[in-house]
This record gives C-alpha cells, structure tokens and sequence, in this order.
C-alpha cells in the first residue's frame, strides 16, 4: 500500500512524528528518491541529537548506496554543519532534524550541491512522488554498483570556516551564557568558541533530544526565561539561544532583555557591508522598518521578499546579495553558500560587541528604532474570508498603500501590519510596527478584532 506522505511533506523539509508517520523503510526510499531526482553520484549525510535520527539517517543513506551513489555521513552535526559540508564538498546533502519540534518528530531537511535549497518547486514534489510510488509496487532496482558508504569528522573544518569570515582577534574579554536547550549547539558551540577571549557559561549542554529542560525553540518566550536569569545572576555581558538544530541564533542583551531579531539583521548587514561595500541586503516584509534603513545608511541596497528560507535563498542567488535576515532569527550570508548560520550571525554580535566598550544594550539601540507588536496568532477556520475582511475594511482608506506579496501589508505614514495565513496550521499572523507603542497597540487592536470578531 502506498504510504500517505501529505502530512509529512512540507514546503521545504519533511517533518512528522516517528514511527507513527514515517519510519526507516521511508526513510530508505526517501534517500533513492533523492539520489535519483538530483542525479547525485555522492552525497553527503548528517544527523541531530534526536534518538531515532541515527536509524533513520543511516537508512537513508543505504537507499541512496543501493542506486549508486557514494554517501559521506558526517554523523552529529547542526544543520548549517551540513550545509557547511555541502558547500566544502560540493555535494548534494541530508540533515534529519525535525528543528524545534518535540522529542517524537523528525524529519530531513535537503539541498543539492553549494547548499542550495530542495524545496516544493526545486525537486522536493518529484522526491515524494518516487517515494510514494515505490512504496506502493515495491523499492527500484538497485544499480549493478552499489555505492560505498563512509566517515568523515567536518567539525572542525566548519569553525575554521566560520572564523575566517569574521575578525574576533581584537576583542575585548566577553562573559557570554548560551542556551543549547540540550540540542546541537552543545556540539557545535565548544569548538567554534575554543580560544576566543570568552568566559562561557554553557547551559543545558548534555546532547538529549528528549529535551528535557525546555523545547529548544527560542521563538517561543516561554524558552528563554532560564537564559535570561543566567545572563542577569552571572553578570554576564550577553546570552545566545540556539534552536533544536542550531540554524538559528536568539540574543538576550546584559539586562537579560531579548534583542529583537531585526536588530541582529540591522547590525549584522551594517558589519557585512562594511566588508562588501554597496552589496544587496535581503529582508522579509516582516522585519522592521530599521533594518532597510540602516541598508541604506551604509550604502547598500535593501530588497524586500517574502517569508521563508527557500525565497530568501532564491532572492540571493538572483540578486547577488551579501546577507540576508529573518525576523525568525534566520540569517543567510553569501560567504556561507547563500545557506543560514545562526552561528556566523553568533559571531557577528560578538565580535562587534567586543570591538567598543559599551554595553549590547547601548550598541543595538541604534538599530532598534521602532515599536513591534511581535508576531501574534489567532486561530481562525476560515482563512480566506477573515483575511479578506481586514482587507475590505483598509482599501480605499486615505494615505495607505496595500500589497499582496506575502499575505496582506498595509503600509500608512507611521505604521504598518502584515497578515498572513500559515501553511500548515489554521492560523492568521500578525505583525505590527509603529513610531511608537500607542500607535502599535491600537493599529494591532483594530486588526486582532477584525480577525477574531
């Protein structure tokens, strides 16, 4: 019987719960499919910290050996480790991560060589229609050669790369708590931060995909009060939060308050056009209005894209672009194949903070010039006709514009929102920004109780 993968293939990444969704025999067909659809001779394969991630990466990589293909596996790793390794080796490669989601789920993210996005359009559709069909009249033929499978450590190798793009030689003594939230950034940070002038005060380091301190989701504000604590009891000058996976990097300042992650963009995009003077600067049309400003301000050229990572890598390789930011606290450079690092974003904040004598607070203020709402959800069955309610009560209104890029963005003189529906759940989300909080509170106030009404 064909396997029904529509709730496990997502736009970019397959994800759901193991073995109840998808096991090691998909898992298998899944790595011939992938093979096949990128016409890879070798690949490449890591794993995050999650107890069914070793059973279900080395089943991948037999289905891809099975038709011919070489497999790399480079065992423990975060996903911009694999991305790292995609781009050193130029090989096509798999990351089984399921990134923030609880202890039960899993999942594999995909690119071709150079790290380059598998998503809905770009091989990920074909990917699954093999798997369903070969799970319905049996596996393909193996090749008369089969693969080889083999090791290789790129750990080391991925810090060295990470350093050499930015300059941390010069920086002042830095005390700096990080949240692994028991995920992969208990692997990678001790390596990259070895020998830095850094007094690290590691929490929740013990690799553990049960995750049994907090969900090693730092969107979500619930999962950074520990950090935040630590920052404050320690004296510390800054905290860092990685996700599951460690792609994404979260800040928390010395007063143990969150930097908002348009900030990271803003400073970030100033230190990359100081490197590549007059460069483009992507950025969602959820981020602040800073962060295309502060572009501007440094001589670069701002283009704003929708949200999520396989339009931002699109827009970069079109583009040419240096860097590109998120306000989910993706942050995509080109010296990185176009592919996100949270741990290069990591970097950058340290390096700048310990270039000057001030305080993080004091340094990012100058790129934290706006109220935001921050994003907030409601769920609603119907979509389509709440979302065109909030339109009809904003067209034709006097001194606004409206666009469809990504959702809804009405834009007025000193305010603007964003509605947008998601992909996978019965949710509208919405973000605000305004000159200043009573302004934000009463524009997110008027929309929440059009969405909700």
């Amino acid at each position: 019987m064909a396997a029904d993968l529509s709730q496990i293939v997502k736009a970019y990444d397959v994800r759901g719960v193991v073995p109840d969704q998808w096991d090691e025999s998909l898992a298998e067909l899944f790595g011939a499919a992938f093979v096949t659809v990128t016409r890879a001779d070798a690949i490449v394969v890591g794993h995050d910290m999650r107890p069914s991630s070793p059973g279900l990466s080395a089943a991948f990589a037999r289905g891809a050996a099975a038709l011919g293909a070489d497999v790399t596996l480079i065992g423990l790793c975060s996903t911009d480790q694999l991305y790292y390794a995609s781009g050193a080796l130029d090989l096509p490669g798999a990351m089984f991560t399921a990134s923030h989601n609880p202890a039960q789920y899993n999942g594999i993210k995909m690119c071709r060589k150079g790290a380059a996005p598998v998503g809905q359009d770009t091989g990920l559709a074909e990917i699954r229609e093999l798997v369903e069909r070969w799970s319905e009249q049996g596996a393909p033929t193996p090749a008369a050669e089969p693969g080889t499978i083999g090791e290789r450590e790129t750990l080391t190798d991925y810090a060295a790369h990470l350093l050499s793009l930015v300059d941390l030689s010069s920086i002042r003594p830095l005390k700096v708590v990080v949240d692994a939230g028991n995920g992969m950034g208990g692997h990678t940070v001790p390596t990259v931060f070895a020998g830095l002038p850094l007094d690290l005060v590691p929490m929740y380091f013990e690799l553990d995909g049960t995750f049994p301190n907090h969900e090693a989701n730092p969107l979500d504000p619930a999962n950074i009060v520990d950090l935040q604590a630590r920052v404050i009891a320690e004296g510390a000058d800054l905290g860092l939060a990685f996700d599951g996976d460690a792609d994404r990097c979260f800040v928390v300042d010395e007063r143990g308050e969150p930097v908002s992650p348009s900030a990271i963009t803003a400073l970030v995009a100033a230190r990359e056009l100081a490197r590549h003077p007059g460069g483009t600067v992507i950025h969602n049309l959820i981020t602040s209005w800073s962060v295309p400003e502060v572009v501007r301000e440094n001589g670069g050229t701002p283009v704003r894209t929708r949200v999520g990572h396989s339009f931002i890598k699109q827009e970069m390789a079109a583009t040419g672009a240096i860097f590109g930011g998120e306000h989910s606290a993706h942050y995509y450079f080109a010296d990185f194949w176009n592919a996100d690092t949270g741990m290069l974003a990591a970097l950058h904040v340290l390096a700048a903070l310990g270039g000057q004598e001030g305080s993080l607070s004091a340094l990012v203020a100058q790129y934290d010039r706006y109220a935001g709402s921050g994003e907030i959800n409601s769920t609603v069955e119907d979509q389509a006709g709440r979302a065109a309610a909030v339109r009809a009560a904003y067209e034709g209104r006097a001194g606004l514009t409206l666009d469809e890029l990504d959702g809804l963005t009405v834009t007025a003189q000193d305010w603007w929102f964003n509605l947008r529906a998601s992909n996978t759940e019965p949710l509208l989300r919405l973000n605000v920004e305004a000159r200043d909080v009573p302004t934000m509170a009463k524009v997110r106030d008027e929309v929440l109780a059009i969405v909700r009404g």
